[in-house]
């Protein structure tokens, strides 16, 4: 089992309700991915099976991008697909705000700048992702400590697209993943 699955951060996602109603023996693992000493632009995970009703992602990461304000997270589905719209809540700790965008935003990651060896935290749930009848749909509840500072958000994002996902892709606002950001992709029954 990945340490990601058995992670405190599974106990808080219940709370927000992401696996209230999934037994948690009911999440099988697809597939892993951890960077390495030199950094990626990207994570992927691409032949994804369309054996599940529902997918879960859940990952830590940290940028290569100096600079003090945290990198946002993106992704996209089946190699170019971008969100058509982005709802969310923020939160800083002095500042909070709500809105909609167009943005792939999931997470967060801390960039080189910021408190050493500490990583910004997503879950992210993927609603259906195989159902060619409906468009795709995403919730994600992710967020950083910075010694007392940080951020969190918790949002939703619509990708207009009934196709079934096969790929998703992790990218950066700013910099590269660093070495030891990872993330894990789960199936739900």
């Amino acid at each position: 089992m990945s340490p990601i699955l058995g992670a405190a951060g599974g106990m808080s996602a219940r709370a927000y309700g992401f696996t209230s109603v999934i037994p948690v023996g009911n999440y099988e693992s697809i597939a892993t991915t951890t960077v390495g000493s030199g950094g990626s632009a990207t994570i992927a995970f691409s032949s994804i099976p369309n054996t599940y009703s529902h997918l879960q992602l859940r990952g830590i990461a940290r940028s290569t991008a100096g600079g003090s304000s945290s990198v946002e997270v993106l992704c996209s589905i089946n190699s170019a697909v971008n969100a058509d719209r982005n709802h969310y809540i923020y939160g800083n700790g002095s500042t909070v705000s709500s809105g909609a965008q167009i943005k792939n935003l999931i997470g967060y990651a801390l960039g080189v700048s910021q408190t050493a060896n500490t990583f910004g935290a997503t879950i992210l749930d993927i609603l259906d992702y195989s159902n060619t009848n409906k468009n795709k749909t995403f919730r994600s509840l992710a967020g950083d400590d910075q010694n007392g500072g940080g951020d969190i958000i918790f949002n939703s994002l619509l990708f207009a697209t009934t196709a079934a996902i096969s790929t998703l892709t992790l990218s950066l606002s700013a910099g590269n993943f660093s070495q030891y950001s990872s993330f894990a992709l789960y199936g739900i029954r």
